[in-house]
Formats: structure tokens, sequence, C-alpha cells
């Protein structure tokens, strides 16, 4: 189980103001910084709760956070 906080802010600190300005600036950047926010808090709930990592819809949730962090990471940069 892991109860770290994947937040955007969490792991990209030295990005928190382009994030911020990216979020009112960019439409296709606030999609996906809000598509990862929703799926970081539901992936998080899932391991509280101590879900088998074979469920396969978990491991689905977290390969499409990394997916939407790596998108997010590119345009960040």
């Amino acid at each position: 189980m892991s109860d770290l906080n994947h937040s955007l802010y969490q792991d990209f600190p030295q990005y928190a103001d382009r994030i911020r300005q990216l979020k009112q600036e960019d439409a296709t950047f606030a999609r996906l910084a809000s598509e990862y926010h929703k799926l970081d808090h539901s992936v998080r709930g899932l391991e509280m709760r101590n879900v088998p990592t074979t469920d396969e819809n978990y491991e689905q949730m977290k390969l499409r956070r990394v997916q939407l962090k790596d998108q997010i990471l590119r345009l960040l940069q």
C-alpha cells in the first residue's frame, strides 16, 4: 500500500507556478491536469483500502496515471 500523495504540485514542485499558469491558459493542460487529479484521487482511495495489485482495473488506472503524468511533464518542460 502506498499513501504517497501524487499531486502535480507534490511531484513537480519546481513547476508550481507553471502548473498554475497552464491550468488557466491552456485548455489541453487543464483537461489533462483535471483527469490526472481525479484519477490520482481514485487510485489513492483504492490503495487506502488495500486493493489487491492483481485487480486489472486498478492496474489500468495506475498505468493511465503514469501516462498522464508523462504528458503533463512534457507540457511543463
